[in-house]
């Protein structure tokens, strides 16, 4: 889409999310080791929207946070220093024992040893996100929007949260804003409820323009069968990767835009990183190269982010993916699980592996 047409638009992407925090120890250190921590603001989606922010497009998160809370006014500080707008409602805590923010506890590994990840999602104020508290018909059709973000960890928090997504998406359907869905299966949330969530995935994938998922969450979302084994070598399986791709187009045909990361872990901090998509009907694939990792949490979400900000800028689709490459591995750099780019620039020099010094 060109610069000319953004103009019709307020926002360039929004996010609908269930805000929390992350606390990784420091120094790589595993969680029951440390006594001292980092603490960040932290979801899925709002990562994805951070490569668009700080490359300066306008972007706003739709949550809901816990009145009078201080984790809520960290959260709110957060995202304002990424230079994203906020909207939602603020639902008082209850007691004690109610509302409150996620928290996200993991280790990033090192060497030989694994990240770890603990979800602390209790009385998680993000389950009540509920489509009657937002103004639809201002946010898409008044104000305007490009691409909305859909995740299925919010669409598989709660059955409200599933609702809000599917209403979200048919609101963008009739507005003609494009609809992102990374399907993002996650063991613990689909628990006896396989075939609820099938149902709302479905329906989600069926208006979406955008379909995101690896080969678990395909398979595990909607039931696609996965590509055919092909041992430890992730560049071998590109061909298996690729039929599994022409049987989603196949059974969810109204997309155009369908794409999965490539990821062989040699050790925490080296692994070979690629991705592929499919665009209309031509492929583009990186092939996996070697990147050195700091932290590999969020670096599914860093790629989806700058392929999504390929498309608004209006590039050229091999860009899409080369760009999302690229934020995907800036996003592994960094301490923080989401990329923080300083400019187009720096993106397009990881891409072509130039790591000199810039003065």
């Amino acid at each position: 889409m060109s610069i000319e047409l953004q103009k019709k638009f307020k926002w360039s992407m929004i996010v609908p999310t269930s805000m929390g925090v992350r606390l990784t120890p420091t120094n790589q250190q595993p969680v029951q080791s440390s006594n001292i921590f980092m603490m960040q603001a932290t979801s899925a989606e709002s990562n994805v929207a951070s490569v668009s922010s700080y490359l300066g497009l306008p972007v706003k998160v739709l949550t809901t946070f816990v009145k009078g809370s201080p984790i809520a006014q960290f959260i709110k500080s957060d995202l304002r220093s990424r230079m994203m707008e906020f909207e939602g409602p603020e639902i008082e805590q209850g007691n004690p024992w109610g509302y409150r923010h996620q928290f996200n506890i993991a280790g990033s590994g090192y060497g030989s040893c694994g990240p770890r990840v603990h979800n602390d999602r209790a009385g998680e104020i993000g389950r009540t996100l509920n489509v009657k508290d937002f103004d639809l018909d201002r946010i898409f059709g008044d104000e305007g929007v490009q691409i909305i973000h859909l995740s299925g960890l919010i669409a598989a928090l709660s059955p409200e949260t599933g609702n809000f997504c599917l209403e979200l998406a048919k609101a963008a359907k009739k507005h003609n804003c494009r609809i992102s869905f990374d399907l993002n299966y996650r063991a613990t949330f689909w628990k006896n409820r396989k075939t609820e969530l099938r149902e709302i995935f479905t329906k989600i994938a069926s208006v979406s323009d955008i379909l995101i998922g690896n080969e678990e969450d395909f398979q595990l979302c909607l039931g696609i069968k996965g590509p055919d084994a092909g041992g430890k070598d992730i560049a071998a399986k590109i061909d298996g990767f690729k039929e599994m791709i022409n049987r989603v187009k196949k059974a969810f045909p109204d997309a155009s835009t369908y794409a999965t990361t490539l990821r062989q872990v040699e050790n925490a901090n080296s692994h070979l990183w690629g991705a592929i998509m499919l665009n209309d009907d031509d492929w583009h694939v990186v092939e996996p190269r070697q990147i050195t990792v700091l932290d590999r949490i969020g670096g599914g979400d860093g790629f989806v982010g700058g392929m999504l900000y390929g498309i608004l800028k209006g590039w050229e689709p091999e860009k899409w993916i080369q760009f999302g490459w690229a934020t995907g591995a800036l996003a592994t750099t960094m301490l923080t699980d989401y990329g923080q780019p300083a400019d187009e620039d720096q993106v397009w020099s990881i891409w072509e592996g130039n790591a000199r010094v810039k003065r």
